[in-house]
């Protein structure tokens, strides 16, 4: 563990952050940085290490923060969720962690940590015992800005055309029985969108529905691994808070349509927005809780859709709550 917490891969994600240099210097000490990353360890610790310290800094420490705030002061959370108690973990308030959250929890980080793994497994494979190139490329010379844009660019395309493909036709199709039943019985067995829900399935309908979208751009387009870490940033970000179920959002228009979008599948019982943009979705018609009304645009989804959504998850919560009133 000693390459994720050292100085020079640190220095990668922090230096062009804190440093108070001029652009000439930053670009000149980022390059000494990422060099002596490079030349110091190999080319998969180096993928891997900045893989996983990407995917902590950016999504697995915010929102084990989010989720233990939802859970320690629910009636401080509330006030900020979408669709109130019903977005808090285990769709209630309440000041304890209970076995149900904590596996909800656990799988989660469990699911973040297994796409890792198979990306460590490909990589071996490819280059240790096939005798490939990597998939990703590391190396000394640094992606030109244009290289990281066009590249960025295709990644989310494509990430989005995947996602909703395999979303739509696999895990709601009745042509892949399995894993969609798998997808219903966990994912969709909850009430709504809460922190750390984002990587919340059965391992197997995640590594299709999130690891295979997110990580095939990356080696169809062979990125360098500096534009692929700057790309899985973007995606722990947006996950961390479109899976959040806030109104507050950092960027309300962008970020906050994509939570809007992630909670209306969860709550309409998946009838559409299987891509994270939107975009698939509009294309194909399979857009619901459209935000467009008659006459104006409005930044929220329809009410009548909200309360039409709302109901059964409440409906399902209090059933629940009873149930396990009585088994006591």
């Amino acid at each position: 563990m000693e390459a994720l917490f050292s100085i020079p891969m640190l220095s990668v994600f922090l230096v062009p952050v804190l440093s108070s240099y001029s652009t000439s210097l930053n670009l000149l000490f980022f390059y000494m940085t990422w060099s002596t990353l490079v030349l110091s360890h190999s080319r998969l610790r180096v993928e891997l290490f900045g893989t996983i310290a990407v995917r902590i800094l950016f999504y697995a420490l915010p929102s084990i923060v989010f989720f233990l705030f939802d859970i320690l002061t629910p009636s401080a959370a509330i006030l900020i969720k979408a669709h109130g108690s019903t977005g808090l973990p285990g769709g209630r308030r309440r000041r304890r962690i209970h076995a149900k959250e904590l596996k909800i929890a656990g799988w989660a980080l469990f699911n973040l940590f297994l796409g890792i793994a198979v990306q460590g497994v490909l990589e071996t494979v490819l280059v240790r015992m096939l005798g490939k190139r990597s998939a990703l490329k590391v190396s000394l010379k640094l992606p030109m800005p244009f290289e990281i844009c066009r590249d960025l660019s295709l990644a989310m395309l494509g990430r989005e055309f995947l996602t909703y493909v395999i979303h739509r036709y696999a895990l709601h199709s009745r042509w892949s029985p399995m894993l969609a039943k798998r997808h219903r019985n966990w994912y969709h067995s909850l009430p709504a969108p809460f922190p750390l829900t984002a990587h919340y399935d059965h391992p197997i309908p995640y590594l299709v529905n999130k690891f295979i979208p997110t990580y095939a751009p990356a080696i169809i387009f062979r990125f360098h691994m500096l534009t692929y870490l700057l790309y899985l940033l973007f995606i722990s970000i947006e996950e961390t808070f479109a899976y959040s179920g806030y109104t507050v959002m950092p960027t309300n228009f962008f970020l906050g349509g994509i939570a809007r979008r992630t909670d209306m599948h969860l709550l309409m019982g998946a009838r559409g927005n299987f891509g994270p943009w939107g975009i698939m979705d509009w294309i194909f018609g399979t857009v619901v809780g459209d935000p467009h009304s008659d006459d104006e645009l409005s930044d929220e989804p329809d009410e009548r859709d909200i309360r039409k959504a709302y109901e059964p998850a409440k409906r399902k919560a209090v059933v629940e709550s009873s149930a396990k009133a009585r088994r006591r």
